[in-house]
């Protein structure tokens, strides 16, 4: 009977097999494993369904499976930070017609201006485009309708905390400390309030679900060696004046003292569509990469669909994104297998 072929490699080339699967499996294994699951950041909350930086918006996201919830912040003229977007107050609230005269030269009404007992008595609505007096995303909740508030910093970490201990979750926070360098000329360190709060609320090493994000690069840099932030930390990019950040000398600063960037989508996919280098050279220098905004209602020329949208941008490689709608940027990801149901 002949001998089974598989009893003829015996000696020299059974060991030459051996060796060669033993410097082959551990390639094999590391090529195996499924890409990390990305990180689905609620861009103001839940904003394409409910208005911005409001506790709705943010319960909302926490409901559809969002893994951080973000928190913009500028500070109140009595030192409070406070959850908005922008350092005006007029585009997303009445306060015009609350405090008449309140205005600056520049005939808008700054946050700074106003203590927090003051802040409390406006309505947050939908956001206004003040190009055209309309809202700026005309689909999403009706402006005016119905009461949201302003919220602090700390208000917002402890109805999370709530949220997570009712429903077993450990859904992290995505603060932004907002203009910094005008906030300093107000007076005001908003970096220090912010980082003073996370501490509190027992957000201080990288093994927390918490990353503090800024665009102003000497901000970021200070973050971490001045006031010895030693949680993760993102450094946001811009449009051209931030084209330095992403140069291979840029991105080499940004990793001696940050863990991520956060581009917008632009920066990862070109006019066409097609993937640039940005997330390869950033992943090369040991940077995640979370790109902002995914909006339903704002999909470029080049997309078919939102979906289309969110297809191309994680076939990029990003390792998280900014969503105004967290459950349709979920629901996709569970579709491609890349989260699990």
């Amino acid at each position: 009977m002949p001998t089974h072929p598989r009893t003829r490699l015996r000696g020299p080339w059974l060991r030459s097999l051996a060796a060669i699967a033993s410097l082959l499996l551990p390639r094999l294994t590391v090529a195996a494993e499924p890409p990390a699951m990305p990180l689905v950041i609620a861009h103001r909350g839940a904003s394409g369904y409910l208005p911005e930086h409001t506790l709705p918006a943010k319960a909302l996201a926490h409901a559809q499976g969002a893994d951080a919830l973000e928190q913009d912040v500028v500070m109140s003229k009595d030192g409070v930070p406070v959850v908005l977007h922008d350092t005006t107050l007029d585009a997303v609230s009445d306060v015009a017609v609350k405090f008449p005269g309140r205005a600056r030269a520049d005939g808008k009404h700054h946050c700074t201006d106003f203590t927090l007992a003051e802040l409390r008595t406006l309505a947050l609505t939908e956001r206004l485009d003040p190009a055209t007096g309309r809202q700026t995303y005309a689909d999403r909740f009706p402006r005016g309708q119905s009461r949201f508030g302003i919220v602090t910093l700390e208000e917002e970490l402890e109805f999370l905390s709530g949220l997570n201990r009712t429903t077993g979750r450990a859904v992290g926070v995505y603060p932004e400390v907002k203009s910094p360098a005008w906030h300093r000329s107000e007076g005001h360190d908003v970096a220090k309030g912010v980082i003073d709060i996370l501490h509190r609320h027992g957000y201080a090493t990288k093994a927390d679900p918490c990353h503090i994000q800024c665009f102003e690069a000497d901000e970021v840099t200070r973050i971490r060696r001045e006031l010895g932030w030693q949680g993760k930390l993102v450094q946001l990019i811009g449009g051209k004046d931030q084209d330095h950040l992403v140069t291979p000398e840029g991105l080499a600063a940004i990793a001696a003292v940050a863990d991520g960037i956060g581009p917008p989508i632009e920066r990862i996919l070109d006019p066409e569509g097609q993937p640039t280098d940005l997330v390869a050279r950033a992943h090369a220098a040991g940077l995640a990469v979370h790109p902002y905004t995914l909006r339903r209602d704002r999909v470029p020329p080049w997309a078919g669909s939102f979906d289309d949208l969110q297809g191309a941008l994680f076939a990029a490689g990003v390792d998280g994104v900014f969503s105004d709608f967290p459950d349709l940027t979920i629901a996709w990801l569970r579709h491609a297998d890349r989260r699990p149901e």
